[in-house]
């Protein structure tokens, strides 16, 4: 499943039911790509973090390695 930006323009209380709707499909077998620009959700729900820029990937980081700088560090080579 591809979810592009799931919680934008929503509250808190519908995001978390977001968050445990997609973890209930994670964990029935079903793998998410999520596109989002907020890093804080990305670093909450991610397993590993592609980053893009400019149409390309600028890299690949295991969620144990992300971190707001990293991504940042990769957004911007």
């Amino acid at each position: 499943m591809i979810l592009d930006e799931p919680t934008r323009g929503i509250d808190v209380g519908a995001k978390f039911e977001i968050y445990t709707i997609m973890n209930e499909l994670i964990n029935e077998g079903l793998s998410i790509i999520m596109i989002s620009s907020e890093l804080g959700e990305v670093l909450g729900m991610s397993d590993r973090v592609y980053v893009m820029a400019e149409g390309a990937i600028k890299g690949e980081l295991d969620i144990s390695e992300a971190t707001q700088e990293s991504i940042m560090e990769l957004a911007t080579q």
